[in-house]
Formats: C-alpha cells, structure tokens, sequence
C-alpha cells in the first residue's frame, strides 16, 4: 500500500486524532497561561521571598515527575480519558511559563518605571501598559516552548484512553503497520514546527504593536 493511499483511506481516523491532540494541546497551554502569567506577576511585587522559592520549587518539582507517572498517580483521581490528560500536561505548562513571565518583569528597566510613576502612572497601569508589553518576547518565548514540548508529551495521553496522534503510533506497534507510527509521529513533528511558526508571527505582531506603545508612552 502505498503512503498516499493510506492517507486517503485512513484520512478519518487522522483527522479525528489530530482534532484529539489539537484539544489536548490547546486546553493544557491555555490552562498554565491562565494559571503562570498572574501568578509570575504576583510573585514580582511579593515581599516573601520565601513564598517565590517555594512556589518555584513545586513548578520545577512538577516538571521532574517522569509522564508516565504523573499519568499514573492522576488515573485513581480523575479516571481515564482527556480530563487527566490534560491536568496532567497543564501540570508540566507551569515552570516554563512562570519563569519566563517573571523573567521578563523583573527585566523591564526600573528608569522606565520611575518615568511612568512620574507621569502619574498608577500600579495597574505600570502592569498594562509598560511591564506587560515589555515583556512580552519573554512570555511568548515560555509559551512556544511549552507548546512544543506539550504537543510532543501529548502522544503519551493515548495510554490513558485520551487519543490523539498517539493512537496512530500505538495502533501501529500493536498492528506491526509503518505507515500508521510514521503518519503520527510526522503528524506530531509538523503540528509542533507550525504551531511554534505561528506562535513565533504573533510574538512579533504584539511585540511590534505592544512594544511601540509602551515606548511612546513614556517618552
């Protein structure tokens, strides 16, 4: 059989797996960019500086737990399916995410900072309209790289009954067909390279419109 026609006679289950891995990938990111970008920013204006450590330490101590145990540990919680899935991949979005949003707070100059509280800058308003643009290249940098690594660790959700491109790969191990391993893991590779390409334009757009703001503001 050749790979073009098992692309045209298999083009359902493809898709259905790609719409599952899309779910997956999309629900996690979204959950630890709700999640991380706050509470990177709470974490600059903290006065604890313990309570940053800690928080830390959890965020990275998450992202050491191997997937197949995190997956383990969340089936006696929540049962099989996407619901564990994608806890457990919102789980592993954190670190990255918080680090670069906090990163890149902590970043902004404090001159910058001190002009716009001359002007009569608020702290809200310092947060919208000069810190958050400002670090924008560094949130969106955690979010390309979370996204990669997510869409990568998503073909494991299929050994929780969750789907996506990992069906095709394990369906392929347990039926010895090629073409079902190769058409998810290349499935997993072109997901990944065009989200990170699309993640990487917008990055630029807001930086583009953002950043220009934020600069003309405080001239």
């Amino acid at each position: 059989m050749s790979i073009l026609t098992f692309l045209q006679e298999r083009a359902g289950d493809i898709g259905i797996a790609l719409q599952e891995h899309l779910i997956i990938t999309v629900s996690s990111v979204l959950l630890g960019c709700i999640i991380s970008i706050p509470l990177g920013i709470l974490l600059v204006y903290n006065r604890f500086k313990w309570l940053n450590s800690a928080v830390f330490f959890i965020a990275n101590l998450l992202q050491t737990i191997p997937s197949l145990a995190l997956l383990a540990i969340l089936i006696p919680l929540l049962g099989i399916g996407l619901k564990p899935a994608i806890i457990a991949l919102f789980l592993y979005s954190i670190m990255p995410i918080l680090r670069n949003t906090y990163d890149g707070f902590q970043s902004v100059d404090p001159s910058v900072l001190e002009s716009a509280r001359g002007i009569g800058y608020d702290a809200k308003q310092r947060i919208l309209k000069i810190q958050l643009p400002l670090s924008l290249p560094y949130i969106m940098s955690g979010v390309r790289i979370t996204t990669v690594y997510i869409i990568s660790w998503a073909t494991l959700a299929t050994l929780i009954g969750a789907g996506g491109l990992g069906q095709l790969i394990v369906s392929g191990l347990g039926t010895n067909k090629l073409e079902l391993i190769i058409t998810g893991a290349l499935g997993a590779i072109v997901l990944a390279l065009l989200t990170d390409a699309l993640l990487g334009w917008v990055e630029r757009m807001l930086t583009k419109k953002y950043g220009r703001t934020s600069s003309a503001t405080t001239a």
